[in-house]
């Protein structure tokens, strides 16, 4: 079951490549970064098998899911727990990995996840 579709069609309203490297992130940046993160978790069954086995989200509910305030922190929250994971996302995304844990904070509020 495809839940966001193939990595071609992942997040392209801001690219990567135009969004800051210095300074601060914003809220649509780190949005953006969080679906693109999605994208990448839901684009291989282990590693969604992985995020479906920390979070307890359903496949099946995930779109749903993926509307609630705080899910898209978690998804960036789940990548920031395993740092292979991490830093594939982010090389596969021509990302600094500190760029995950600066849209997860923008994302959380700031409370850190737990």
């Amino acid at each position: 079951m495809t839940i966001l579709g193939p990595r071609e069609k992942r997040n392209t309203e801001m690219p990567l490549d135009a969004r800051p490297r210095r300074g601060r992130l914003d809220g649509d940046a780190a949005t953006a970064i969080a679906i693109d993160a999605l994208a990448y978790i839901a684009g291989d069954s282990g590693r969604l098998g992985g995020f479906i086995a920390a979070t307890g989200v359903a496949p099946e509910a995930m779109r749903a899911a993926a509307a609630e305030p705080g899910f898209l922190a978690a998804v960036l929250g789940h990548l920031a727990a395993d740092e292979s994971l991490l830093l594939a996302f982010a090389a596969d995304h021509d990302l600094r990995p500190d760029r995950v844990a600066e849209a997860l904070a923008l994302l959380d509020g700031g409370r850190g996840f737990d």
